[in-house]
């Protein structure tokens, strides 16, 4: 453990878990600010490590203020946020947690997917009159996860996560689409072409990065050769998907419902085209918050002190 003349500076801009933090504490002068402070810059200038999350923007003017800077630390899996490019250019380290939160996310989409599938008729403040329950029982019909096919955009970690458990524990036919050709899977699934997943997919969960091209990557044509009836997911990037095209198709029945847990921009505009809709989940961004997965991003402090430590870390940026 180093010294306390030796010990490295990290900056950490928007929080982390309680248990990698105090971990970190034991091996590192820890400051935590956000980016708006006023004493921003000057620390940001003696930071050898940054801790950030979803907001905080690292990019060629940031690192400018950061000479003695080693190693940036995303705790969690997007990279967008970050300009890896830059870092590198300045010999700064990129490191992330790509796994720590493909479960609870997985868990989200199946989350939503039911809810949007399966009218509840949910009564609360006061109880069904008779007539009114015998009613509601027999004019609302769901449908089963097992008559439908899963579209998957992006077979990723939480991609994988969502079709597992949607070939695997609830029968589903799945098919999918990537950039990247896939290795085998653990569980039956049929990689198609864009149109193909569009036009087949019951559902359609979307599990992409925000690379170059992505913006609206799925849009009015994409969503005109969707099912009519079918549902669509989106808990990956706001970027990705155009939601006054989602909105357009959610108004005339073209779609019969969809969930979105993330927004272009973040939070949403007050006139943002999908309030109001009955058969639309919105979410502030909370399908990786679950205690587990917050604290498993937290860990990206490992590998900020491995790479402070002069060795190589676990899971550098690809």
């Amino acid at each position: 453990m180093p010294t306390t003349a030796d010990r490295p500076t990290v900056l950490i801009t928007e929080g982390s878990d309680p248990r990698p933090l105090a971990w970190l504490r034991e091996r590192a002068d820890v400051i935590e600010m956000p980016t708006n402070a006023p004493d921003f810059d000057q620390t940001l200038a003696r930071a050898d490590g940054l801790i950030v999350r979803t907001y905080t923007r690292v990019n060629g003017e940031m690192l400018a203020k950061a000479p003695r800077l080693k190693v940036v630390g995303r705790g969690g899996v997007g990279l967008e946020n970050i300009d890896v490019a830059a870092c590198r250019a300045r010999g700064v380290e990129v490191v992330y947690t790509p796994d720590a939160n493909s479960i609870a996310v997985g868990d989200y989409v199946f989350g939503v997917m039911i809810q949007l599938i399966r009218p509840f008729a949910r009564f609360k403040e006061r109880a069904y009159g008779s007539d009114e329950f015998k009613k509601v029982r027999t004019s609302q019909r769901g449908r089963q996860l097992d008559e439908l096919t899963l579209g998957v955009l992006g077979m990723g970690r939480v991609g994988k996560r969502v079709g597992a458990i949607a070939a695997n524990g609830f029968g589903m036919r799945v098919i999918y689409n990537d950039l990247l050709e896939i290795p085998p899977l653990n569980f039956a699934a049929t990689s198609v072409d864009k149109p193909t997943l569009f036009r087949e997919a019951d559902v359609l969960t979307i599990h992409v990065d925000m690379r170059p091209g992505n913006r609206h990557l799925v849009g009015a044509k994409e969503i005109g050769l969707m099912k009519r009836g079918a549902v669509l997911i989106n808990a990956s990037r706001g970027e990705v998907l155009d939601a006054y095209a989602l909105a357009d198709a959610i108004r005339t029945a073209h779609l019969s419902g969809a969930a979105l847990d993330v927004f272009d921009p973040e939070p949403p505009v007050p006139d943002y085209p999908l309030l109001g809709f009955e058969n639309v989940i919105l979410t502030p961004h909370m399908a990786s918050r679950t205690t587990i997965a917050i604290e498993n991003m937290g860990w990206v402090v490992k590998d900020i002190a491995a790479v402070l430590a002069g060795q190589k870390p676990q899971f550098p940026a690809p």
